[in-house]
């Protein structure tokens, strides 16, 4: 049975504070282990965060975990998508893959461990991830803590969903196109995609030419930093080698930041449009960062987003078609059309229409337009977007029944500001900066130059004392007010 007072002092505690605890022996790492699975079990039926439940596993790491490791008895969750732990499902949220396990751990798992995280669980994703929100056919839709009626964003919308309601302090994100920062955004979050290259993929020797990025989704800065720490790190003859600075990232968060030069936009690359109440967000961000003394000026964008968006989906699209051929070997049979969700069918033959001709030029286009990109952002030490143009959406607004990809990959102007960042290998993080008039989180973003998550954390550390969003809590939660 979980006192109320464990129950709190969980709910209130970042992984950070919970770590503490455990290495002053304030609390036994079974009892937060027990604390976690009591906040999920409560609150899990009403958001629908946590698709698979690993407790026994991680009652039994709770025994052993060495106190003198930085994330020692933390709760965590896995996104069920891409990364491998051994045992435990591996669906990628498809009816295709609903009975393969992993074999091993990914590189990402091991790193985990070995900074004490204990993994509870994992988190729901849609279908091969590609969607910004989450309402997958075969485990059903997670709903927002916010507003149940919204969007929690995607891919990493379990993880999401599961941090702000206070389920565990801290869940894996990853990003092809906006998925951590796009349910950070949508859930009040702390989401950092970092530099191209920062943490391996390994087993995966790349994927989609350094567009994907794992990390994860926090409340609080600190968290992220610490957890950047962990996880940063580049094996042997990997092909992204971003450069590292002195010291570490949670101390590097905690120095208040120089005098930063600063650009800004709320124009979209693509020519769509932004909601009133996100260009409020980030004016009233501008606003902020000139009375802490950076300079901020305008700079709008100028490359032609939708060509861009083109050319990238295409480029995944191909290299998704062989990574289905690749899972057919965990599956024991190919992949087919009634297996799969219709957008992922769409993209599976869209990737196996496309020349090796064509996808040489794709690969040369993105890596010209993020060398373009970068040289165009050089000036500034911190770049500053909206995350989302548009509010978080209803549930069903993307629908990846959708037969039509082209028409599906044109929805995706939400995310104007978001894949520009995968393609250029530039760090980009988004922070809970406002609230819309009826209550939903609005994100904004703030990009650094390639390797310089430092000044981002820097800068994030400075805003969160000024906003204090770790002490917004929505309405669905482990503990009310």
């Amino acid at each position: 049975m979980v006192s109320d007072d464990l129950r709190r002092l969980y709910a209130e505690s970042d992984g950070t504070a919970i770590a503490d605890l455990i290495r002053r022996g304030d609390v036994a790492p079974a009892e937060v282990v027990d604390a976690a699975i009591d906040a999920i079990e409560r609150v899990n039926p009403r958001v629908n965060a946590v698709v698979h439940k690993a407790y026994d596993a991680a009652r039994a790491a709770a025994k052993s975990v060495p106190r003198e490791l930085p994330f020692a008895g933390v709760p965590f969750l896995i996104k069920e998508l891409a990364t491998m732990w051994e045992g435990q499902p591996l669906t990628n949220s498809s009816r295709w893959m609903k009975d393969v396990t992993a074999p091993t751990d990914s590189e990402f798992v091991r790193r985990l461990k070995a900074a004490g995280f204990i993994l509870i669980g994992k988190s729901n994703a849609p279908e091969n991830g590609w969607a910004i929100t989450t309402e997958p056919k075969l485990y059903g839709a997670t709903h927002n803590p916010w507003r149940d009626d919204v969007t929690p964003g995607g891919s990493s919308g379990g993880s999401a969903a599961a941090v702000a309601a206070r389920l565990v302090p801290l869940a894996e994100g990853s990003d092809g196109a906006g998925s951590i920062r796009v349910p950070a955004s949508c859930c009040g979050l702390v989401g950092l995609k970092p530099s191209r290259g920062r943490v391996s993929l390994s087993p995966f020797g790349d994927y989609w030419y350094g567009g994907a990025y794992f990390l994860c989704l926090s409340r609080t800065v600190r968290d992220t930093a610490a957890f950047l720490d962990a996880m940063a790190g580049h094996l042997p003859g990997e092909p992204y080698t971003p450069p590292r600075p002195q010291g570490t990232w949670r101390a590097l968060a905690e120095a208040a930041p120089e005098r930063l030069r600063i650009g800004v936009t709320t124009v979209p690359p693509d020519g769509s449009g932004v909601h009133p109440e996100v260009t409020e967000a980030v004016r009233k961000t501008t606003d902020l960062l000139r009375a802490l003394g950076h300079a901020v000026e305008p700079h709008d964008l100028t490359f032609d987003g939708e060509v861009a968006w083109q050319t990238y989906t295409r480029m995944t699209a191909t290299q998704t078609a062989q990574t289905f051929d690749t899972l057919a070997q965990l599956v024991g049979r190919a992949v087919t059309q009634a297996d799969v969700e219709p957008v992922t069918w769409a993209v599976i033959e869209r990737g196996r229409a496309v020349s090796g001709v064509q996808h040489a030029a794709d690969v040369e286009s993105l890596r010209v337009f993020s060398r373009e990109l970068a040289t165009d952002l050089v000036g500034y030490d911190v770049f500053v977007t909206p995350t989302l143009t548009q509010l978080p959406r209803p549930l069903g607004y993307w629908d990846m029944g959708e037969i039509d990809i082209d028409r599906y990959n044109a929805k995706w102007t939400d995310a104007a500001f978001m894949a520009p960042f995968n393609w250029s290998g530039l760090p980009a993080i988004s922070l809970a900066m406002h609230v819309s008039a009826d209550g939903l989180p609005i994100g904004v973003q703030f990009v650094g130059r390639y390797g310089d998550e430092a000044t981002l954390l820097a800068l994030a550390s400075a805003l969160e004392q000024e906003l204090r969003w770790h002490d917004r809590r929505p309405p669905v939660a482990a503990i009310s007010d």
